[in-house]
């Protein structure tokens, strides 16, 4: 397996070394890993394992992310590497996300570059696993990328620290950042692993003053991961430190990994949680994982006009006048980017 030396870490005595990558900050001895697995130490030198590797490609349509304010219909090739900062105990993806083996088949940024082109997509997403543990291989991607004129996006539980949000901003345009029971410590600590929330909010701040467009997703777990109150208040922490513009996305759990056993959230459920983020000044709240239901579609916060209307990740009408304004009463939708027509095909799976 090649090695390519990591961003972001520092030597520290006894050839330990410190990665600043994501928030845990993990202090790693001579020829071990750190909690991501896919992050070594080798004599002092901090290495990623995954480099170039990918262990999933494939074409999104980009409400797949989801991002719904940023070039809306766009299709964009998206791409994994192997590993995580998180162990959630209901992870989708966990095949790819928490397997011990470092797998992946060679993918160097400018093939996947070159990939993104010949399928006439618009952008490069980094998702299905965190993409903060395979930053080096984003990082040079996304620069190829962008001198191509393709736009960048990240998918990510946000656990990553200030200095590598610097380093990536530069090259990204969009971010959906993914809550789980609206930021609960508890439930961070005893379902996926995680210490402290702070880091994510701190990023997410940083994400904000670099210019980036951010979208946030919260997972509405049943009975462990639904309280309305925890809504509300992550919904107002986004209003008073992102805008009320941002749109927040609230996404119904559904079985997997190791809580096959939880059902997945009643919809009564998601329409309260929906109400709880618009009450509290939300401009922009949408459900997902509920295929067909209205609040998929974006309404203009002034008249309540349904100015985008969407099935699943589907822009099924569009509405806006071509600068983006309400065509009932005039009001700005802040959409970031263009109307794309090629959107709406399927996705589908590269490896």
């Amino acid at each position: 397996m090649s090695l390519h030396e990591a961003m972001l870490y520092e030597k520290q005595a006894e050839t330990k070394v410190k990665c600043n990558l994501c928030a845990r900050r993990c202090l790693i001895s001579d020829g071990a890993t750190g909690f991501c697995l896919v992050r070594k130490n080798e004599g002092g030198v901090l290495y990623s394992l995954v480099y170039a590797r990918a262990v999933s490609a494939g074409v999104d349509p980009i409400g797949k992310k989801p991002l719904s304010h940023f070039n809306p219909g766009a299709q964009v090739m998206s791409i994994a590497a192997a590993g995580c900062n998180f162990r959630c105990q209901f992870c989708d993806n966990w095949m790819i996300s928490q397997d011990r083996e470092v797998a992946g088949r060679l993918f160097p940024p400018a093939e996947v570059v070159k990939a993104a082109e010949a399928r006439k997509c618009q952008g490069i997403s980094y998702t299905y696993t965190e993409p903060t543990i395979f930053m080096e291989y984003a990082y040079d991607t996304a620069k190829l990328a962008h001198k191509t004129g393709l736009f960048n996006t990240f998918v990510t539980n946000g656990y990553m620290t200030p200095e590598a949000v610097r380093t990536i901003a530069p090259y990204l345009d969009a971010v959906t950042v993914d809550f789980k029971a609206a930021g609960d410590p508890a439930f961070y600590k005893d379902i996926s692993a995680v210490p402290r929330v702070e880091p994510i909010y701190d990023a997410l701040k940083e994400f904000k003053l670099n210019g980036v467009h951010i979208e946030i997703t919260n997972l509405v777990i049943p009975k462990i991961g639904d309280s309305m109150d925890k809504i509300k208040k992550m919904a107002t922490w986004i209003k008073d430190y992102l805008g009320k513009d941002t749109p927040f996305h609230l996404l119904r759990f559904h079985p997997d990994y190791k809580m096959t056993a939880t059902p997945a959230t009643p919809i009564e459920t998601m329409e309260k949680a929906y109400m709880t983020a618009k009450n509290a000044g939300l401009n922009y709240a949408y459900l997902g994982n509920v295929p067909g239901h209205p609040a998929e579609n974006t309404y203009c916060p002034n008249c309540n006009e349904p100015v985008i209307k969407r099935s699943s990740f589907e822009v099924t009408q569009w509405n806006l006048n071509k600068d983006m304004r309400c065509p009932v009463c005039g009001r700005e939708i802040p959409i970031k980017g263009k109307l794309h027509p090629s959107g709406g095909a399927f996705p589908y799976a590269l490896f």
